[in-house]
């Protein structure tokens, strides 16, 4: 079965008791989100940092490298705990592969609200930064393990960088690193681009050098960019509106 969008989901009728699979996406009456993602004022947002699965001709899937760029691949996002999340992305490739997922790029505000939590702190755990309850502590620079420091868009695509020891981890590793709407790794491990050209939450080397924690931000890149530490999440409308009123029929 080929990948379906939460509108398409939306479509179909269901009952109080009722649970639809379409492929990892469950959606459960009353609740508005797929259990994957977790809701957020009138949105939806990925529980885990974006991992790709690519498809072939024939609609099977694949896990997808999160060491390599998928520039050309046909690929679609997941969303899924215990893997490595996908770097090596620009912001156009992460649009993609979240519209093919029929999710689409967070916005800007809703990725902030998701990542400081029901209590708006600047960190997803609370005011203070904590070491280590995030990816985001004395982790290990693979450009200066690789490559002498040396910094240019060919280092910093590397597949090597992030198969290094103490660099990135598996999403939800960092147990701490949530709050009480369920989504995790919103600070560190690896940047997360938003849908105006910002990637957010910083990587595992830095999540204070352009803000801190929920507050981080980069700039600096063209929609095009990707390196070692570019990652994403998607996000989604709620869909429950339009399953209730289709339900009544």
């Amino acid at each position: 079965m080929s990948a379906a969008s939460l509108s398409h989901m939306a479509s179909i009728p269901i009952t109080e008791a009722s649970v639809y699979t379409m492929q990892e996406v469950v959606l459960q009456p009353g609740n508005g989100c797929p259990s994957n993602m977790a809701r957020v004022g009138s949105s939806c947002v990925d529980r885990y940092e974006g991992s790709l699965v690519s498809i072939d001709d024939e609609g099977n899937e694949s896990a997808y490298s999160p060491y390599t760029a998928p520039n050309g691949h046909h690929v679609r996002a997941v969303s899924r705990k215990g893997v490595v999340p996908q770097a090596h992305i620009s912001m156009l490739e992460a649009s993609r592969a979240c519209r093919a997922s029929g999710k689409r790029l967070c916005h800007a505000e809703e990725w902030k609200a998701a990542c400081k939590g029901p209590e708006a702190t600047r960190y997803p755990y609370g005011d203070t930064r904590v070491a280590g309850a995030c990816v985001d502590t004395n982790r290990t620079s693979p450009m200066a393990v690789l490559h002498q420091g040396e910094h240019t868009a060919r280092t910093m695509n590397d597949p090597l960088a992030n198969q290094q020891e103490n660099t990135v981890e598996l999403t939800g590793a960092a147990e701490a690193c949530t709050n009480d709407y369920g989504v995790h790794d919103m600070v560190g491990n690896v940047h997360e681009w938003t849908d105006d050209g910002s990637f957010r939450g910083g990587y595992y080397l830095d999540t204070t050098e352009n803000g801190e924690g929920c507050e981080y931000r980069t700039t600096a890149h063209a929609p095009e960019y990707y390196d070692y530490s570019t990652g994403f999440r998607c996000c989604a409308d709620l869909v429950w509106p339009r399953v209730e009123q289709l339900s009544a029929h």
